[in-house]
């Protein structure tokens, strides 16, 4: 049986293939995010907690119990202000989107070079130096408003172009076609799909929440209103806690998140469609230049901003 020629071999493209600027990038970029998240999670609950020692049927009593219950709301209360301080002073949220915008970008210009998407597509003549610039170009934006370039600290990061990258950018079209839509086309299709049933669920998960915490809230009240016992001290606790769950839903956007990763999920369907049916050579540069415009977090953020 005759070999097939080097450029005609299938090949795999994976994020391990990508530049080392990528993955420290990549890793700072969650580790900030797991440190903004949980940070207002932390705030959150202890500003719940706070609420809860003046709410207990006990907390007219003077003893050492409403003593220790109380000092543990002052210590919660405490905990929220050095935690909303900590949070000033480290910019976790800032430098998690920063990192995030960082990573992607490089991680979008890696694959348009290595498949010959446009800017970088075969009729450019210099495309290292090319995509040197636009990385460049983009990055300097990002230290701009405030993005740390780690690469003084990497030393040995190999270069902005990698081996893998260069072998793929050397196959033949068919085969960089069969590995984009296989490894970049699909895979993220794969991830919205799999971020768009996890919204949902923390959308309905939520949502219940705060249905069942304003639900006895309520029914306080209505007592209340009709003079049935005195001011009940549970309301403002089920309220505080209504509040927090709304506001650990809206920081996590799952309602609008859902209809933006559906938007993108059915848009690469779209894409994956063309370009495995009726896109030629000639168009390909565009189609990936489109698909990484896509898959972009600019492109999600503009669809939370504004689908109804």
């Amino acid at each position: 049986m005759t070999a097939l020629p080097e450029p005609l071999r299938s090949m795999v493209f994976r994020n391990d293939d990508l530049p080392a600027l990528f993955h420290h990038t990549d890793a700072v970029a969650v580790a900030r995010q797991r440190e903004a998240v949980n940070t207002t999670r932390a705030q959150l609950a202890l500003l719940v907690a706070g609420t809860v020692p003046a709410a207990l049927p006990w907390h007219t009593e003077d003893g050492p119990a409403a003593r220790a219950l109380y000092g543990a709301a002052v210590l919660a209360y405490l905990g929220v202000l050095f935690a909303t301080f900590l949070a000033s002073h480290r910019k976790a949220k800032s430098h998690w989107q920063l990192n995030r915008s960082a990573a992607e970008f490089i991680k979008s210009n890696c694959w348009r070079y290595a498949v010959h998407g446009a800017p970088f597509d075969s009729a450019s003549e210099h495309p290292e130096a090319l995509f040197a610039n636009r990385l460049e170009d983009g990055l300097q934006e990002l230290r701009k408003v405030g993005w740390a370039d780690p690469r003084e600290e990497l030393p040995d990061s190999g270069g902005l172009i990698t081996e893998s990258m260069r072998a793929l950018r050397n196959k033949a079209y068919t085969v960089r076609k069969e590995t984009y839509v296989r490894d970049r086309l699909i895979e993220q299709r794969r991830w919205y799909r799999r971020r768009q049933q996890a919204s949902r669920r923390g959308a309905l998960l939520w949502s219940g929440a705060i249905v069942a915490l304003t639900l006895p809230a309520l029914a306080l009240s209505v007592l209340q209103v009709f003079g049935v016992g005195r001011s009940f001290g549970l309301t403002g606790a089920f309220s505080a806690a209504a509040a927090a769950c709304l506001a650990w839903n809206e920081m996590r956007r799952h309602h609008p998140l859902v209809s933006a990763h559906s938007l993108v999920e059915k848009d690469l369907e779209s894409m994956q469609a063309a370009m495995e049916t009726t896109l030629t050579e000639r168009h390909w540069p565009a189609a990936v230049f489109e698909t990484e415009r896509i898959v972009s977090p600019e492109h999600t953020d503009w669809l939370v901003r504004h689908r109804v």
